[in-house]
Order: structure tokens, then sequence, then C-alpha cells
């Protein structure tokens, strides 16, 4: 503070003697005038800012909460239609949404507008949101539906929006995405017959142009279903649910209906330490104070997720590593395989497989978080030996613990844990081994979580289980 103290006092002079802050002292405010005012403004710099920031963020958080508390469907609504350009951040706020009972709906050709809105005390998706579906066209799909209705079907939409700014790529991706639901035909007919459909449209406008007549002309409407015979769909049963969530996620960019996770939920809670959720938070703290908080560099974690993405690439040594991107409920993450470990795991590295990684954090500044990983299994594997693990913990009797080799920190860790995990659940006694002296320490609860702490503050050479 001292040269700015100075500058305030005298002002600043650049090289060539030119004037560039002319200072108290040249405005005709004496020295110690001039002090006694710097003195003030720094004092009163103290709390002037936290406090103006303090009563702000009060008054936000007051409003925030009234919204959440009352109207908590239109702020979710609003609060998703804020992040529309950051896709990163839509799944955890459908997750927020989910989680306080809020229902997201697909997008609706007769009920979705541009952007999220709330239906029913539950949140559309807009047309807008969709891929390759533009805002030109889903302006004309509303202006038409709101000057003429509701779409009765889907033949009913592709005649009343052929002359709009609506394409092949547009339809096929409204049905993707599931606008077009409601209307009794599967995804997979429509995705077969839609072309065809709308071929026929275009030729029967062609044919009306040139004054020639088609056999549906003279059909009374009344007597028949005019949408059976024209339109020919090739039917076909409903995809899988792998299908329709992986078509989802291309269009919309998240899972709505489901997430392909969701039957492993409880294993994967089980299994994993940290989750996606959690990395968005590091970045964040990356990002606004320059540190985390809960997670540091280097630390082991443990996560599961589905692969979406694999990159490989060639070593200077010529060997094979691999940039693969994983995804869990709430968004993804880049794992770093080097190849010492992808030599091993190469034939299970494919996209929509589901994985167990251990590995630890890779935390630098300007970069998202990432996963270097040490170990790398199929769930399906992963979960198999923790069942295993745990039908052999519950048949272990005591825990012995050696403590000759150990630093204080970790003997405090130790006490600690073991005073955390005893009490009216205790299921096997514990032991301490210092040097050649063994001293019984109590009980605990042990489980395959449980373990996994100890381990990681003795590690596995000083526990022994009898």
């Amino acid at each position: 503070m001292a040269k700015e103290r100075e500058i305030f006092i005298n002002g600043q002079v650049d090289e060539n003697g030119n004037i560039e802050v002319p200072g108290c002292v040249r405005n005709g405010i004496d020295e110690k005038s001039a002090d006694k005012i710097f003195d003030e403004m720094s004092e009163f710099a103290k709390y002037a800012f936290n406090k103006s920031h303090a009563a702000a963020y009060a008054v936000i958080s007051y409003r925030t909460a009234y919204l959440k508390a009352y109207y908590k469907e239109e702020l979710m609504a609003a609060t998703l239609n804020s992040f529309l350009g950051n896709l990163d951040k839509i799944p955890v706020y459908i997750q927020d949404c989910k989680d306080m009972g809020i229902e997201i709906l697909n997008p609706n050709i007769n009920e979705s507008e541009t952007r999220f809105t709330v239906v029913d005390n539950k949140i559309r998706f807009g047309l807008g949101t969709i891929k390759n579906v533009g805002i030109g066209a889903v302006d004309s799909i509303v202006k038409e539906r709101e000057k003429n209705g509701p779409y009765e079907s889907f033949t009913s939409f592709c005649e009343r929006i052929k002359d709009e700014a609506v394409n092949k790529k547009c339809i096929e991706s409204l049905i993707k995405a599931g606008a077009f639901d409601d209307f009794g035909k599967t995804r997979a007919t429509l995705l077969a017959s839609f072309e065809t459909i709308i071929d026929t449209i275009n030729n029967e406008s062609k044919n009306k142009i040139e004054n020639q007549v088609s056999m549906f002309d003279l059909i009374d409407e009344g007597d028949v279903n005019l949408e059976t015979q024209k339109y020919k769909f090739t039917e076909k049963e409903e995809m899988e649910d792998k299908e329709l969530l992986s078509l989802e996620k291309e269009m919309l960019g998240v899972y709505i209906s489901g997430h392909p996770l969701d039957k492993i939920r409880e294993s994967i809670e089980k299994l994993a330490n940290i989750s996606t959720l959690n990395m968005i938070k590091i970045n964040e703290e990356m990002e606004t104070i320059g540190k985390t908080i809960d997670y540091k560099d280097g630390q082991n974690v443990k996560f599961v997720g589905i692969i979406s993405k694999v990159t490989k690439k060639f070593t200077r040594k010529n060997t094979t590593m691999a940039f693969v991107t994983l995804e869990d409920f709430y968004g993804n993450v880049e794992i770093i395989i080097f190849d010492s470990v992808y030599s091993k795991v190469s034939n299970f590295i494919i996209e929509d497989n589901i994985v167990f990684v251990d590995g630890r954090l890779s935390i630098r500044e300007d970069e998202p978080v990432k996963i270097v990983v040490s170990n790398i299994k199929e769930f399906s594997e992963e979960l198999e030996n923790v069942e295993k693990a745990d039908t052999k913990i519950n048949t272990i009797k005591t825990v012995n613990v050696d403590i000759t080799n150990l630093t204080e920190e970790q003997k405090d860790r130790l006490r600690g844990a073991i005073k955390f995990f005893s009490g009216d659940r205790i299921n096997v006694r514990m032991e301490i081994t210092d040097k050649e002296e063994v001293k019984p320490c109590g009980g605990i609860f042990l489980n395959d979580k449980i373990f996994e702490v100890f381990k990681d503050i003795v590690s596995p050479e000083n526990i022994k289980l009898l």
C-alpha cells in the first residue's frame, strides 16, 4: 500500500516527466491532509466492500429461498434456461429437479415451446433444446400450432409444416427426442417411415400444382381413414431402453426418461467415492478461489462410469495410451490410461461399457479435473470381487494393525477411525501390534467400505484379518 499512498499524495509521472496521475498535492491539498484522507479510505475499504456484498447476497439468497419454497418449478425452469449454452451444467440441475420431486418431461410437439417451460407442476423440455432443430423451425411449428390448433397425428404434423423451415433432419431429430411419442407410433416405426411419408406429401403437393388429381382426392374423408390409405408406415417394435436413452442423449445432451446406470445406482454408491458432481465443485473452486477444499491433487479415488468416448494415442515408445471420457449421473470426466495400464485392459475399453476406475486426481489450474488411472476393471468384475470380500469380512473376528512403522499422523488418524467406528454395532475385535507387543483396543463395526478406510490410513500390508 506504500506505493499507492505515494501516488495518491504526490502523483505519478512517466519517464519523460509527463504527469500520469496528478495526486493531491498538485490539486492544492497539503500532504498531511492527503495522508489522513488515504488512511480513512484504507480503513473504510476493510469493511465497506464486504458489507455491501454481504447485504446484496443476503437479498439474493432470501429471494431465491422464497422462490425455491413457493415456485420451485418456475425457478428450476428458469435456471435450466440460463444454462442452455452450457450443457455440462444441465445434468446437475436436472438431478436437482428430480431430488426436489420435479418431473422432467420429454419435448412434446403439442406442448413444448422454444425453451424449458412449466406444465402442470412439471418441467417440459423445449423444442429449441433439440440438436438440429433451429429457432426458425421451432417458430414455424409453434406458430402453426397456435393458429390452427394441436397436431392430431404425425402425418398431420408433416402435412401442416410442409412449406415451412422444417426439413427431414429436423423431423428425424424430433422423433429421436420423443417429441411425437403421444401419437401412438413407436420411435422405431417413425424413424423407418418418416422419409417415405414426407416424400409422399411433397409429391402430392407437386401434383396439385400441376393440376393432377390423385386417387385420394376422390375418396370421401368420412368413409375411410385417409392417414392409413395415403401413408404407409413401416411398423416396428420399439427399440430397447438402452437405444432410446442413447438417442435422447444424442439429441438433448442429457438423459431424461432414465439413465443407463439407474439399475446399478446402489452398487455404484457402494463402490465409488467420487462422482462428477464432486468434480464440478472442484472445477468451480479452482476457478473462484484457486484451490480445492475437500480434495487434493494426487488423491486416490474410485469412480464408476459408462464410456462415451475413446481417443487412442501413440507414445514416443510406439506404445498405445488412451484418453477416455466417462459419464455418470451428473456429467462426464476425462480419464488418462497410460500405456502400462492400457496394454492390460484395452479389450474392454470400448464405448457404452461400464467400468470401475481406481486412480488419482489430477487437479491443475485452467484445466478440468481428470483422473489418472492406476487400475481399471469392468464394473461387473469389481462388483463380484467386492461381494466376495463382503462374504469374507463376515467371517472375520479380529483385525490386527501393526503400528510399528507408522507416523504420528497415521497413528492419530487410526485412533480417530477406531473411535468413530466403535459403538453398538461392533462385530470385530481390534488389536494393535507395536513392535512385538500386542494390545487389545476394543472393537469396531467392519464392512468393506470401512475396511477401505483403514487400508487408506495404515496401508494394506500393516493389517491382518484373523
